[in-house]
């Protein structure tokens, strides 16, 4: 763990804040259209595999964590999980939550120029709360106020 962790200007524009867990911040997309969560590391690793073995495990329990709670709460059908790192190269993990009807599908959502609806404040605390029950068990976490 960093003592000056710093989240990337980019991620910080383009999310929402949910949780803070000992090891990673936990961030919602701000694009409601497709459910996308944002796992970041507190590393300066730019890799997974350079992460340590328990780090990569924690993250790896996250992100099956995070798409159970998908399928139930958005009713996902397919998972798109990736830490591509080419434009933002702070390591990050997409977790996002892909359906047939979706307005991507079947592409990928990076770039792709479609519809921008914000998540309401209420849809933001509902998330929240129920990603802190759905990650409760892993590590102590708290939860970032609106």
């Amino acid at each position: 763990m960093l003592t000056q962790f710093k989240l990337n200007p980019q991620l910080v524009g383009d999310t929402h804040l949910l949780l803070d867990t000992e090891n990673c911040l936990i961030l919602l997309h701000k694009n409601a259209t497709i459910p996308w969560i944002i796992i970041v590391p507190k590393t300066d690793k730019t890799e997974v595999f350079n992460l340590p073995d328990e780090m990569q495990l924690s993250i790896n329990e996250m992100t099956k964590r995070i798409a159970q709670f998908f399928k139930q709460h958005f009713a996902t059908e397919k998972m798109n999980i990736a830490a591509i790192g080419n434009i933002v190269s702070q390591l990050h993990i997409h977790v996002i939550g892909r359906k047939s009807d979706d307005a991507c599908w079947p592409n990928v959502v990076w770039g792709n120029d479609y519809a921008f609806v914000e998540y309401s404040s209420e849809q933001i605390v509902e998330i929240k709360l129920f990603l802190a029950e759905t990650l409760g068990s892993l590590r102590t976490h708290k939860l970032i106020e609106s």
